[in-house]
């Protein structure tokens, strides 16, 4: 595996090549098990945080999964590609859109608690629940 840099611009695509990018990852991949990525990639999503360094060649298409985030996806092939903070900072890049995907260390796994009970993935680290991550990034409704 090549060790991502922290500032490296990374190239990568959807299927069909109508959504072409380049991105800054910032720090290894992580593993989302809710509902809705399960859902939407048809299984674990895997992702690595670029923040607000996306720059999208091509169109996408936006769909609001919550009230504080959204995804996005070719409108042609269907590639999910991005899912982002609503109010900006983070967005999440499918690592396997990205040109080469194996340059991603595995850093944690989130909503832990809505992983289905047929899989597991080996090996130590960080793994937090749904509430712990709603509590970091979804806007406080108090």
């Amino acid at each position: 595996m090549v060790e991502v840099k922290d500032g490296a611009r990374r190239a990568g695509r959807c299927l069909c090549g109508a959504v072409r990018f380049t991105a800054a990852p910032q720090g290894g991949m992580h593993a989302c098990h809710c509902e809705s990525c399960r859902r939407v990639s048809g299984g674990v999503s895997l992702s690595v945080d670029c923040g607000d360094s996306v720059e999208v060649v091509g169109p996408v298409a936006t769909y609001a999964s919550s009230a504080w985030a959204e995804r996005q996806f070719c409108p042609t092939c269907g590639s999910g590609l991005f899912w982002r903070l609503k109010a900006g900072g983070m967005t999440m890049v499918s690592i396997q859109a990205f040109d080469d995907p194996s340059a991603f260390a595995f850093e944690d796994e989130i909503y832990i608690d809505a992983k289905p009970a047929n899989y597991d993935f080996a090996g130590d680290r960080p793994r937090l629940t749904g509430a712990e991550v709603e509590a970091m990034y979804a806007p406080n409704e108090g």
